[in-house]
């Protein structure tokens, strides 16, 4: 990301809107009047709320931190997979601690990443990011919560891990990027799909076609921001504002109206992370 460029201007409104996936903490948030501050630009264009997600333990304490400033924000954490080596038993027992609180709503972002191994220095080995994926699955299920995913080049495994643990009730694919055979299978697993800007970018072309597949009811928006920002501003900071660039993009995909997309996929966020009923 060239942090050179301009951030986005706001875009029209579009009500109503959960950034599924952000990263709160990336963004510049640091205290409850920072996190504010995102969270009005945000929702002065229709996005009211955001799910803020943890990579490492720092980042889970601070995402839990913020679900408690401002009711705007809920948090999910869990060790990222290219930081499962540092899953001993002490940062286990504080990740699954953290998950308990009732402002968390998924455990993640956990998964494979196939892409980092051998070019990032400390970076987990597929054996332990296997491991770490497997003890977050278990916590899932224990807790009760959904399972957020990340998955950077390791389809199938992912997929057979999921099938050989038993996957937990919810899981969300957060930003997927795979093609159309991949949604296929998740899709008829009843997995959830959230599709952040990368739909948006032109030489998206299996994504796309896996797009148009997912139903109304198994589809979720994000930004991953700060990352990730929707065409045409790629490679300029993104935040939690951005995110009707990229459900505009996506309804456009699928030949739907972007407002009854927006009506989609913020029923399915509130469902999906039981948003109405937790504390």
């Amino acid at each position: 990301m060239r942090r050179e460029r301009p951030a986005p201007p706001l875009p029209e409104p579009l009500h109503s809107l959960v950034d599924a996936h952000t990263h709160l903490d990336a963004c510049g948030a640091t205290d409850a009047a920072s996190t504010a501050e995102i969270l009005d630009r945000a929702e002065s264009v229709g996005v009211g709320r955001v799910v803020t997600v943890a990579d490492d333990l720092a980042a889970a304490q601070f995402a839990v931190d913020a679900a408690q400033w401002d009711p705007r924000v809920w948090a999910a954490v869990a060790i990222h997979p290219t930081r499962a080596n540092v899953l001993d038993d002490a940062v286990k027992a504080e990740i699954e601690r953290l998950a308990s609180d009732p402002r968390v709503v998924a455990v993640g972002e956990t998964g494979l990443d196939y892409y980092w191994p051998g070019k990032l220095d400390g970076c987990a080995t597929v054996d332990e990011q296997h491991e770490g994926f497997r003890w977050h699955i278990d916590l899932a299920k224990r807790l009760g919560k959904p399972l957020m995913i990340h998955n950077r080049e390791a389809d199938d495994d992912l997929l057979s891990v999921l099938k050989h643990e038993g996957a937990p009730e919810t899981v969300i694919f957060h930003c997927f990027s795979s093609g159309p055979e991949i949604a296929r299978a998740c899709i008829d697993a009843g997995y959830v799909l959230s599709l952040s800007g990368t739909v948006s970018f032109k030489n998206a072309h299996a994504l796309r076609e896996a797009a148009v597949l997912i139903p109304d009811g198994q589809l979720l928006v994000e930004t991953d921001a700060p990352f990730l920002t929707p065409h045409p501003f790629r490679g300029a900071p993104n935040e939690s504002y951005c995110l009707p660039y990229t459900a505009r993009a996506l309804a456009e995909i699928r030949g739907q109206d972007p407002v009854e997309l927006a009506s989609h996929v913020t029923e399915n966020a509130e469902r999906v992370y039981a948003l109405r009923t937790r504390a």
